[in-house]
């Protein structure tokens, strides 16, 4: 892709005058591979598991509470210093962005080695607190602790991820993800099995996977980024700090409050599931990971939107960051719209590949169709919050960011299930979408009515 190859200034011209469609499709060809690829090592991970028992499934599931909140802290990173980044791109300011790249990135290596830590040192505690029953319980403190390990290098992964894709090199960060991700798919295996290490090896397979994407994205960072980290440039000051976070909540309130819901549901599941709690749990865990797949090539999609919209808005170009909006919606419906009926016509084979298990696939079957019916929906809920945390509304963005998952999710998986038991369970991800798309619709009009005309200089 010759975007990569251009200079600071050629890049920012190229993303605030090439036709919307074709720049968008161009951005978004690596991130939905990224996406995909990274989605589908974590659905295969969790298939390999399934091979081993119910518990171990569970434990996947109780585990991804974790993986979402160092997801959570990496995308507020990734994202914070990115939309600044790309921002700063379209203002011609690259001093200023090259500080917070360096801030964005050691900030959250640091962070990891922190969580690293306390979360070896107290992992079986962890483990009770996410909804582990006595039974999944040793498999989870399994596969927990070795996640942990890995934390500071997942984390400074995403982060730079995020800043190559803010830049337009969205192909280079490509390399590194899928690198890993496919080092993963053949690893799991290989550990699980071969290796005899059970659950720990999927864990394993993860980290090291992971870790070579870090190698692969630094290297990547070092020769081809516009933008380049380099700790001289690290500015722990509250004004990078400032701007992270406003650039990064929406993505911590997204993925962290993600992580809390994951938390709740396992232990509704526990609470409701009765003598097939272990199944509740793996169930659900199964349908959640198949919805991520689904979910990552619109959030692919969207990824290569948010530097065509953060370089225009910071360039003053309004009237773009409109028709690349619409344009991602009216794609990522579409795209959805497939999905949700492949999804749902196939739910009970695609529970089979990851479980065989008579208690399990009714339980995964029914909650994946309810999902499927409203799947669609989650177009313009993104896609707006994408916009809004590109220009810099964290306010707006965090409310539509914290809707579908927290705001509604996790009311209703506790009020649901008190009157509909596992029924409950299982469709109340279905109620939070369509909420969550009533929250975003006025949400999303309000800001595109102030971005009609493009800024006089």
């Amino acid at each position: 892709m010759k975007v990569n190859h251009m200079t600071q200034d050629e890049k920012v011209g190229y993303l605030t005058t090439e036709p919307i469609p074709k720049l968008i499709c161009e951005m978004s060809v690596p991130t939905i591979i990224s996406m995909l690829v990274s989605s589908f090592y974590n659905m295969v991970d969790t298939m390999f598991v399934g091979k081993l028992n119910t518990q171990s499934t569970g434990a996947v599931g109780i585990a991804f509470a974790i993986m979402a909140l160092i997801q959570a802290i990496g995308f507020f990173f990734g994202h914070g210093s990115g939309n600044y980044i790309s921002r700063k791109l379209g203002a011609r300011e690259y001093e200023d962005a090259e500080k917070m790249a360096a801030t964005g990135f050691f900030s959250a290596v640091m962070t990891g080695l922190i969580l690293a830590v306390a979360g070896v040192i107290f992992v079986k505690p962890i483990a009770v607190i996410l909804g582990s029953t006595d039974t999944i319980l040793p498999y989870a403190v399994s596969y927990l602790r070795v996640i942990f390990v890995g934390a500071p290098f997942i984390m400074g992964s995403f982060v730079v991820n995020n800043q190559l894709r803010f830049q337009g090199s969205a192909s280079f960060a490509m390399v590194g993800i899928v690198s890993g991700a496919v080092l993963n798919i053949v690893l799991d295996p290989l550990l699980i099995f071969v290796f005899d290490m059970g659950i720990a090896g999927a864990a394993w397979a993860t980290v090291i996977s992971q870790f070579v994407s870090f190698v692969i994205l630094i290297f990547m960072n070092i020769k081809n980024a516009t933008i380049r980290i380099h700790f001289k440039n690290f500015t722990p000051s509250l004004y990078y700090f400032g701007n992270i976070f406003r650039g990064g909540i929406p993505s911590l309130c997204r993925q962290g409050i993600g992580s809390i819901s994951t938390l709740c549901l396992n232990h509704v599941s526990k609470i409701y599931g009765g003598s097939m709690a272990d199944a509740t749990i793996a169930a659900m865990s199964i349908v959640s990971r198949i919805s991520m797949f689904a979910n990552s090539a619109l959030i692919g999609f969207g990824q290569g939107f948010q530097p065509v919209c953060g370089t225009n808005y910071g360039a003053g170009k309004y009237r773009r960051v409109r028709e690349a909006f619409y344009f991602s919606v009216k794609i990522g419906t579409i795209v959805l719209l497939c999905i949700s009926i492949a999804g749902f016509a196939f739910a009970r084979p695609l529970i089979f590949v990851f479980r065989d298990d008579p208690e399990v696939i009714p339980i995964g079957v029914l909650a994946l169709r309810a999902q499927c019916l409203v799947f669609a929906l989650n177009a313009w809920t993104i896609m707006c919050n994408m916009m809004l945390q590109t220009i810099g509304m964290a306010l707006r963005a965090s409310i539509v960011a914290a809707a579908r998952q927290g705001v509604f999710f996790i009311p209703l998986i506790f009020i649901m299930p008190a009157f509909m038991g596992v029924l409950g369970i299982q469709t109340a991800q279905m109620v939070a979408d369509i909420l969550a798309f009533a929250l975003a619709v006025p949400m999303g009009l309000s800001v595109l009515k102030i971005l009609k005309e493009d800024r006089q200089e």
